[in-house]
């Protein structure tokens, strides 16, 4: 989950509680995490508008679809989607 501040907009999922920690999941902790509706399209955007991809799109054993993006001010962004249970 990481040291980072964690966006999400779905109230209908009170059991992803916010986490502040260390744990490392991917080559580096991102700095914020925003959960988003369909993240395979955010992930064509991102590509195709060629901004550096950090950590590829892939499935985590824990239910999340995700992967980083570095913005333009050089923060590590965690773009992530719950998988169907």
């Amino acid at each position: 989950m990481g040291d980072h501040p964690r966006l999400a907009r779905q109230p209908h999922r009170p059991d992803q509680p916010l986490h502040r920690g260390t744990q490392r999941t991917g080559p580096v902790v991102p700095d914020l995490s925003v959960e988003v509706e369909d993240v395979d399209t955010v992930y064509a955007q991102v590509v195709a508008s060629g901004a550096e991809v950090v950590r590829e799109l892939r499935d985590e054993e824990w239910g999340v679809r995700r992967f980083f993006v570095r913005d333009p001010n050089g923060r590590v962004v965690n773009v992530l989607t719950h998988r169907p249970r």
